[in-house]
């Protein structure tokens, strides 16, 4: 016997009340691991549904929905915004203010679509919650916080996430994007890339500028290092292989008739193959060690900023999760696509259990914006803003239809 998916329609209602969800989560972004106030809105939402809750991970937030016996399954969906001013000119874009680790305070704003999913997660539980008859099993909602920062799954993890909920056959997430709303863009093996970034404290002898011979020239010697870097991927990586190595920072000195005793630059690598990436970041060491050493330089200091896992989709799930989709959204509205060079921690909440995981994105413009001569506003821009609809609908139906096809039917 099937589930009976037409018991989980959305009303008139339920798409009005899932809008107004999204405007406020849109409105209301908190940064990365400071997400407290967005994980007591979560929090308040299950526990009213009548989910099973704990915090995770600092401000992550868990609802364990049971309801007889059956499947485990596990889905997840991000919570954080980045530091940037939203530019969009919405009548509910963010003002937020939040402050970095250092104290520096910076606009808020939900630019990658975390408000997105968190709406579909919520809305997902909500339909699931409210037709307990149709299915059964038990569905673990994973509101996962400092995803920007590749913390959040870490964190949960560590925090004892799958000693806490039940552990799940299978791991589910999804994520908007500047593609066509109401289609659906998958890969199956490889997803995203893995993404290593750093900051290199280059160490030199200050001196004044009138006096060079008596100094090691960081900014001259950081210089260096950034031009040979870019060498890797063009001579040292196998020309079929992918990777991309950036240097997004440069900081030196502090006064042009000061040679400083220090500088600084940081360095975003992004690779499919764990081999690939364990040669780009070991040539990255051994080049930023030698261009010191030439110049008679301390050794300088290298600290990581962040490490994203791979983020793969299993094969055999993947053409499951195609099928459903199809099934629901069409064929022709689920496209396999290529991996992106964007990276995610999603990967690690499968792979903390050894079990499978799949990830897709959903597309958030129309038509007639992606025909428009200037180019579409994608994630991490200022003028991010996804269509409410079809873009919400779509993600909904997108979960439900992938969580109904692997738990079991109701009585």
């Amino acid at each position: 016997m099937s589930i009976d998916t037409t018991v989980f329609d959305l009303s008139d209602s339920a798409i009005t009340a899932m809008h107004d969800l999204y405007r406020h989560f849109h409105a209301n972004p908190e940064l990365s691991m400071q997400e407290t106030h967005t994980a007591a809105f979560i929090l308040d939402k299950l526990e009213h549904l009548g989910l099973e809750t704990f915090l995770c991970g600092g401000t992550g937030v868990v609802g364990i929905l049971r309801n007889g016996d059956g499947p485990v399954i596990g889905y997840r969906a991000d919570t954080d915004g980045l530091p940037m001013q939203e530019d969009t000119g919405l009548d509910y874009a963010s003002t937020a203010t939040g402050a970095l680790a250092d104290g520096t305070a910076v606009p808020v704003m939900h630019g990658c679509g975390h408000d997105t999913h968190i709406t579909v997660g919520l809305t997902a539980a909500q339909l699931l919650a409210e037709n307990t008859g149709a299915w059964a099993g038990t569905v673990v909602f994973v509101f996962q916080p400092g995803e920007e920062i590749g913390a959040g799954a870490e964190a949960m993890v560590e925090d004892g996430l799958w000693d806490r909920a039940p552990k799940p056959s299978v791991v589910y997430g999804q994520h908007v994007w500047p593609g066509l709303a109401g289609t659906v863009n998958i890969s199956k093996g490889t997803a995203m890339a893995m993404a290593d970034s750093w900051k290199v404290t280059v160490r030199g002898k200050q001196a004044h500028g009138s006096q060079p011979e008596q100094s090691i020239d960081p900014i001259v010697l950081g210089a260096h290092m950034v031009v040979r870097i870019q060498t890797i991927v063009s001579r040292e990586i196998h020309p079929m292989k992918s990777a991309v190595v950036t240097v997004g920072t440069f900081h030196g000195g502090l006064k042009e008739n000061i040679i400083p005793a220090s500088a600084e630059f940081t360095i975003n690598v992004r690779t499919f193959d764990p081999e690939v990436r364990d040669r780009v970041l070991g040539s990255l060491r051994r080049i930023i060690s030698a261009e010191a050493a030439a110049s008679g330089a301390p050794e300088p200091g290298i600290e990581e900023i962040t490490s994203f896992p791979q983020c793969y989709n299993d094969p055999s799930s993947t053409e499951d999760v195609m099928a459903v989709l199809g099934e629901v959204l069409g064929e022709d509205a689920v496209i396999e696509s290529p991996p992106v060079m964007g990276s995610e921690d999603f990967g690690l909440l499968a792979e903390a259990i050894g079990v499978p995981s799949v990830y897709w994105f959903f597309g958030g413009h129309p038509q007639e914006l992606l025909d428009a001569d200037e180019p579409v506003a994608g994630n991490h821009s200022p003028y991010f803003a996804p269509a409410i609809e079809p873009t919400l609908t779509t993600g909904v139906r997108a979960a439900m239809s992938v969580l109904l096809s692997k738990v079991g039917t109701g009585a």
